[in-house]
């Protein structure tokens, strides 16, 4: 079954706790995730984007199908 937003929220929020998370689209197929949070703060987008993948990895791990997610990170302003 494909992840819904909620979902791809808790995965989130277990690894930035802290942070501002947003997540759009409703198929379970194409969705967006907005995670702002104060650990990207003097890390280029690729460190950013790496940041986030322990986060899937362990719901892929549990089962858990992923197929598209968009993924912008970035500090708090």
């Amino acid at each position: 079954m494909p992840m819904q937003a909620h979902e791809i929220e808790s995965l989130l929020r277990e690894t930035f706790p802290d942070a501002k998370i947003e997540v759009s689209g409703s198929d379970g197929v194409h969705m967006a995730a907005m995670v702002i949070d104060e650990s990207f703060r003097g890390k280029n987008r690729v460190q950013q984007q790496r940041g986030g993948h322990p986060a899937f990895q362990r719901g892929i791990d549990g089962g858990i199908l992923l197929h598209a997610l968009a993924l912008t990170t970035r500090p708090p302003q």
